[in-house]
């Protein structure tokens, strides 16, 4: 039942009831006042992808929220993933509902036709640029159409019988003229039916061997789980001419997960998982084998082979003994590329090589040949041709990262290029640009005469973001901007269209303008619009966005973003109620920690459960104010956590009161899962704040024993640590008004519906303020139209009533 009218009134005088504190309302949707719902029902913009040929735009116009009865629909849980039975595809997922593309060129934009009720669940380009593979989810399953870029039009390639549960269910073959689908085997027969009686308890033993790991939801939990994953995850590999539809069967039925064709076309790359199945650890920790098949299926080469369940180890740069990181080399025809660790993958032992880069041509005979060593744990590799690819490393525990060039065909020592923090956003020297090499692969672009590449990056400095594209010379690192984004703009390089003509697409937006595409000429002259999506929110035209900048009492540089409503003068108007809304950050470099990471020059309007919908109500916003928590060296962050947390809060408070635009007393605190946290710690261990929303959140720690977030150590090893920073462990403190809504079917990692539950009734039971909301159907993120209407008129409610006139 949906409410409207008098929702927000009915839910204000419900909050000012003197209830006791377990007391429970009788179920209802409510909605918050107007502009919200408006605004939240528009159409969202459309999802954008660029051809390989770099000629046309795919426009994918995307559906609003769903309604709850869809989430309602049957949904099983198994092995950390949730999935529909009947269309065996992933639950829980928006679907594109409309396409169309767009020229390059001119701009002109062609709609295609559709059959009705047509909903995109995936699409690929093929290699070549004049195809597109197009999985379409119906009731009894998802099948696989091709949309012919040419024309325009579109037919049906296979029906019904498409596995998505495992990843996406077609990959082009490298020549563009086939697809490799993942189906459903044809003789799969019913689902098993559940035991009538059990055949005796459960029983789980562990044999001495630490495999200590983080929090899991929706594992295998029965014999019969095990019955009904093998079920709905077995599949089978064919081979689909695009031409006639004629199939070729490659690998049989399995649990198989992503495949990957070589750059030639020749051999292909398949995980398959397999028994003994965990109920501790979902299915990427299963056991497996990943193996090298030729396009008949034949095995040709196996490279892993678990036999048990191995969870990532825990703590800063630990990492799986074996082969890690496998890829083909996209400038060979089939090469495969791995990474093994040359510690035992034990960061803490003494080494002075971490990984070691190997790679192995086909057919595979003999050993594999070094192309690197390094100091850190490999991180990427940007392949370009036999003499020059790009490896990066990284080492989290001093924060720092490096960039080696290096010779394929000819290993050696290689060169370093760039070695700078990976927290130092000012000193980034952007990411590598390359583009498709016409086989479903991407290599380095390359410029005069292959001796220099481009490179994008987000260009924060002290005086904002201002995006840039740079040319950098191999030989020494010299580099030349070609292009940076300029006041009062916020505008980003998408793709370089052309090295020749210096022509590129980019992503602009400014505080008035929606984000649109451009086509740009580096030498100079009016960008070139390709889209025109509108403001989803004209009701917000005019907020002011301002970027502030200021100091913690310790000396760390701070800054966030500053919304106010439109119209709103500081001078004229004096100072509003605000919500602080933040999400707090690990730092092993301090200097870095307090970097501008923001312009004030974004397209600011609310989406979802935006807590920016509160603009429309006369609030603040102060959006995204840095908390960073530092540890340098030997000391650890979390270890000064609460300290931090409110010496950074304390400044943010202080900057918005001293600017007039707050005032005490009427600021509120609030956040979104680890800044849930925050919220309540902050609401626990200061008096900074008026009331507080905390959302989806974990609020005790010693439910995450084996970590959480950046945190590398156990509940053992750190127990005052963990304790400390535990928001329900200090409850009788929170004594500010705290809303608290959590989704009932929360999947995330640690932040059970549980921990909601209990904060609020240590809360009450210490005759605290608190509300607690629980959303049905809802997971981590709140999808469905009823859940976030709701949650947006509990927001604001909550702030009418504890951060509106109490000053």
């Amino acid at each position: 039942m949906l409410r409207r009218s008098a929702a927000l009134p009915l839910l204000l005088a419900l909050l000012s009831i003197a209830a006791p504190p377990l007391a429970a309302e009788a179920p209802t949707y409510l909605l918050p006042p107007d502009p919200i719902p408006r605004i939240l029902d528009a159409p969202p913009s459309p999802g954008l992808s660029l051809s390989p040929d770099r000629g046309f735009l795919l426009l994918t116009e995307r559906e609003g929220l769903p309604p709850i009865a869809r989430l309602a629909e049957p949904e099983l849980r198994l092995a950390g993933l949730r999935f529909h039975p009947r269309s065996n595809g992933p639950s829980r997922r928006l679907h594109g509902t409309a396409l169309a593309l767009v020229s390059v060129e001119d701009g002109s934009r062609r709609e295609v036709e559709l059959p009705g009720d047509f909903l995109v669940s995936a699409s690929a380009w093929s290699p070549d640029g004049a195809r597109v593979a197009l999985a379409r989810t119906l009731d009894e399953g998802i099948e696989l159409w091709i949309l012919e870029r040419d024309s325009g039009e579109v037919r049906r390639l296979l029906g019904p019988v498409l596995n998505a549960l495992l990843g996406e269910p077609f990959q082009w073959d490298s020549d563009g003229r086939s697809l490799y689908v993942r189906r459903i085997p044809p003789d799969r027969g019913e689902a098993p039916a559940p035991p009538a009686v059990p055949a005796g308890p459960l029983v789980e033993e562990s044999s001495g061997r630490a495999q200590p790991a983080r929090t899991y939801q929706d594992l295998l939990a029965s014999p019969h789980d095990e019955a009904l994953f093998d079920h709905y995850a077995t599949s089978e590999w064919v081979r689909l001419s695009v031409a006639d539809g004629a199939v070729e069967p490659v690998l049989p039925a399995g649990i198989w997960a992503g495949l990957e064709p070589s750059p030639d076309g020749s051999h292909l790359l398949a995980t398959r998982y397999k028994r003994p199945y965990s109920y501790q650890t979902p299915l990427y920790t299963f056991p497996r084998e990943i193996v090298v098949v030729d396009r008949s299926g034949r095995l040709v080469h196996r490279l892993v082979d678990r036999t048990e369940a191995t969870p990532p180890p825990i703590g800063r740069d630990m990492v799986l003994s074996g082969p890690r990181e496998i890829q083909w080399r996209a400038d060979a025809p089939a090469t495969l590329v791995w990474t093994e660790a040359a510690d035992g993958g034990d960061a803490r032992a003494e080494a002075v090589v971490r990984d070691r880069v190997l790679m192995h041509a086909a057919p595979f005979n003999g050993d594999p040949t070094l192309l690197v060593e390094l100091d850190q744990r490999f991180a990427s590799a940007n392949w370009g041709r036999g003499d020059l690819a790009l490896v990066r490393s990284a080492w989290k525990s001093d924060s720092r990262t490096r960039t080696w060039i290096v010779r394929p065909d000819e290993p050696g020592e290689p060169r370093l290029l760039f070695d700078h923090s990976l927290e130092d956003r000012y000193a980034n020297p952007g990411i590598p640009l390359s583009e498709p090499a016409g086989n479903g692969h991407r290599l380095l672009l390359f410029d005069g005469g292959g001796d220099a590449i481009f490179l994008a990056g987000e260009g924060a400095s002290p005086a904002g973001v201002h995006p840039f594209l740079d040319r950098v010379v191999l030989d020494g690192g010299k580099s030349e901007r070609l292009w940076q984004c300029e006041d009062p703009r916020y505008e980003s390089v998408a793709a370089l269209l052309s090295v020749a003509d210096r022509r590129i697409l980019t992503r602009r937006e400014s505080a008035e303008e929606p984000p649109n595409y451009f086509v740009r000429e580096l030498g100079g002259g009016e960008a070139r619009a390709l889209t025109d999506f509108p403001d989803p929110a004209p009701e917000l035209a005019g907020l002011r966005r301002e970027l502030l900048t200021y100091t913690r009492a310790d000396g760390v540089p701070l800054s966030g973003v500053l919304l106010t409503p439109p119209g709103y003068e500081p001078g004229r108007d004096g100072p509003l109620p605000l919500l602080l809304w933040a999400y707090p950050r690990e730092y092993r470099d301090a200097a870095a920690a307090g970097q501008v990471s923001e312009s004030p020059h974004r397209f600011s309007r609310p989406v979802g459960a935006s807590h920016l919908f509160l603009l429309t109500q006369g609030f603040a916003i102060l959006d995204g104010p840095a908390m960073p928590i530092v540890g340098e060296g030997d000391t650890e962050p979390n270890d000064s956590y609460r300290e931090q947390l409110v010496a950074s809060a304390t400044a943010a408070v202080e900057k918005v009161v001293g600017m007039g635009v707050a005032e005490r007393g009427r600021i509120a605190v609030g956040g979104h899962s680890y800044g849930a946290f925050m919220a309540a710690n902050l609401l626990a261990h200061s008096d900074l704040f008026c009331a507080g929303i905390a959302r989806s959140g974990a609020f005790n720690r010693t439910l995450t024993p084996f970590g959480f977030q950046a945190e590398p150590r156990s509940f053992w090893e750190a127990p005052d640590t963990y304790l400390g920073m535990s928001p329900f462990a200090h409850a009788d403190k929170i004594r500010r008004p705290l809303l608290l809504i959590h989704g009932a079917e929360d999947d995330n990692a640690g932040t059970f519906p549980m921990q909601s539950e209990r904060l609020y009734q240590a809360v009450a039971g210490h005759g605290g303020t608190v509300r607690l909301v629980m959303l049905p159907h809802e997971s981590h993120g709140y999808q469905a139209r009823e859940s976030v209407l709701h949650a947006l008129a509990e927001m604001v409610a909550w702030m009418e009533r504890h951060a509106k006139g109490r000053p």
